[in-house]
């Protein structure tokens, strides 16, 4: 038997708020994207004045990072990125059209040793992407995290 955990709207909503906080912090116009272990949008925020484009790379930085289980940009860290011409992964980003992100800004969500989503983060540098990221991971964190004891 295999026990199972699953984010809800109640854990994505508070990494959106810490995510965009920090966005606003930075003034950085971002979309933001949370997922659940399958890939499938909780919960999705596009700032005011975000680019529209945004909407749909967010949801592929988190898809990729939930169902691949790692930080989106190491598909392409040197010098051994498994992504980069001449390495086992080359040509991975063509693989689901549209879908699949192999650049800065999702993170998958980790939960006692699972992976239970993703988070993607669109509209700034790579800098700026990681930032939030780490902004919403937080937040995350926090929610789970045991209360201390008395």
């Amino acid at each position: 038997m295999h026990t199972v955990h699953r984010i809800t709207l109640d854990d994505a909503l508070p990494m959106l708020a810490a995510a965009r906080a920090k966005a606003e912090e930075i003034g950085v116009k971002q979309t933001i994207c949370v997922c659940d272990d399958g890939g499938n949008v909780i919960a999705l925020h596009r700032l005011p004045g975000a680019r529209l484009t945004g909407v749909e790379i967010a949801i592929a930085k988190a898809f990729t990072a939930a169902g691949h289980e790692r930080a989106t940009h190491r598909f392409n860290e040197p010098p051994d990125g498994p992504a980069l011409p001449g390495n086992e992964a080359f040509g991975i980003s063509h693989m689901l059209p549209g879908k699949f992100a192999i650049f800065v800004g999702g993170f998958p969500i980790e939960y006692e040793g699972q992976i239970v989503g993703g988070v993607g983060v669109s509209g700034g540098n790579g800098d700026q992407d990681k930032a939030v990221g780490a902004a919403a991971l937080a937040a995350f964190a926090e929610l789970v995290s045991p209360a201390p004891a008395r």
